[in-house]
């Protein structure tokens, strides 16, 4: 083979990485929302996306490192969702409510994605090293949210900011849950979640 021509597939191999990478990332995506992490596996996931088996290889070293980037896709996508929500100078509780409508409004736009990003950690850390849930990572962005309050005097400074961060996202879990199969409309769950930890986290 000439230089010229192991150039050309070289070149040819360099752009087929990012698109049989972005293939598999939506072949996985569909899968884990679909199926579950459990039910997934790394063959289905190159068949969805309609490539060889050792593609997947290629791009992933296991389906958990797999997951673990649909994960982070996820939480990049909220992240970029919720500063369409957020401005500069708003109260605590505006704050809370932009956040609650950008959480919501991500799950309906996105049905099934934040429900499969939260699979049991318990399930994807016993085949590897301690992943960090998406809850956790939530709780920690609340908990930041409550420090900045607190410091100028909109929240209580007498609270463990962590512990009421990771409380508020496991309340928010189950209640939009509830909420979902209840039918209940999303503005009065974002209105009487709103109020209530506006008054919970108000200062003493």
């Amino acid at each position: 083979m000439t230089s010229q021509a192991i150039s050309i597939d070289s070149a040819r191999n360099g752009r087929r990485k990012p698109e049989s990478l972005a293939r598999l990332k939506q072949a996985a995506r569909k899968l884990f929302v679909e199926r579950g992490y459990d039910a997934t596996r790394p063959q289905d996931i190159a068949r969805e996306a309609g490539l060889g088996h050792g593609t997947f290889y290629l791009h992933y070293p296991d389906k958990r490192a797999c997951f673990l980037s649909f994960v982070e896709d996820a939480r990049q996508e909220l992240d970029v969702h919720l500063q369409n929500y957020r401005a500069d100078n708003q109260t605590l509780e505006q704050r809370i409510a932009a956040t609650l409508s950008a959480i919501y409004d991500y799950a309906d736009s996105h049905p099934g994605v934040l429900r499969a990003a939260m699979t049991d950690g318990a399930m994807i850390n016993a085949e590897g090293d301690q992943m960090q849930p998406l809850l956790m990572q939530w709780g920690r962005e609340w908990a930041e949210m409550i420090r900045d309050a607190a410091r100028d005097g909109s929240a209580c400074s007498s609270y463990d900011a962590e512990i009421i961060g990771q409380a508020i996202v496991g309340a928010l879990h189950q209640t939009g849950r509830e909420a979902h199969g209840a039918g209940r409309c999303r503005d009065a769950l974002v209105a009487n979640l709103t109020r209530f930890l506006t008054r919970a986290l108000r200062p003493d």
